[in-house]
């Protein structure tokens, strides 16, 4: 029997070594999205052997900033993510860009997304017949499940708790994403990642702060 050695991001299902060529040899920028249970990550990256470099980015959380109150992680919320990004990518003049994929699949969310980015002002190659319908992208059908459900009213709060304890209607959901999108479009670039440099400098205080009670806790369970 023959031992056939495989890299092991390969063994791990964590590279496409395949098209992670494809993608060097082409020598583009590429667009990666990321989805966790919670949150979408879109990054916009230059290839080097030595290694990617990220050139812009938007993850759904700084949609807050600019008034999003519905899921972080939902259709809407990709395609306003992705819109974010594609703006970002075109203001500091970039001008196109492909798709990688990866190991991932390629999703409603992930469709939803990349049609953001390409509203944004990128250019990517895709099929328009792969991105969901404008009424999915911005929550008409959420708006109308909130409808039947709404007689039904613990259900209904149980369902939009989260999303009526931030202070919206989910009957309202299309009007709110049409004002989160034209937020975006009209929104001072510079301002906002004054705002998300503030928050990352915040974080990293607050980690630093928890390291240090640690440190100082153990010292004095070894004294």
């Amino acid at each position: 029997m023959t031992y056939i050695h495989t890299l092991k991001r390969i063994r791990d299902k964590k590279t496409n070594y395949r098209k992670r060529s494809s993608l060097l040899l082409s020598k583009k920028n590429f667009v990666t999205i990321k989805f966790s249970n919670q949150n979408v990550l879109t990054q916009l990256i230059e290839p080097h052997l030595s290694g990617d470099r990220v050139i812009a980015y938007a993850h759904s959380s700084n949609l807050e900033n600019l008034g999003w109150k519905g899921s972080l992680n939902s259709i809407p919320a990709s395609y306003l993510t992705g819109l974010l990004l594609g703006k970002k990518a075109s203001h500091d003049g970039f001008g196109e860009a492909v798709l990688y994929t990866g190991k991932d699949q390629y999703t409603q969310r992930t469709a939803s997304c990349l049609k953001g980015i390409i509203d944004g002002g990128l250019k990517i190659p895709v099929s328009v017949d792969s991105f969901p319908s404008e009424n999915r992208i911005r929550g008409e059908h959420i708006s109308e499940y909130a409808l039947l459900l709404k007689e039904d009213k613990d259900l209904y709060t149980t369902r939009f708790s989260s999303m009526i304890k931030r202070g919206l209607t989910p009957e309202e959901y299309k009007a709110h994403f049409e004002e989160i999108k034209n937020n975006i479009l009209n929104s001072d670039l510079n301002i906002n990642r004054k705002v998300e440099e503030s928050k990352k400098i915040k974080n990293n205080l607050k980690r630093k702060q928890k390291e240090k009670t640690i440190e100082t806790k153990e010292e004095a369970e070894n004294q």
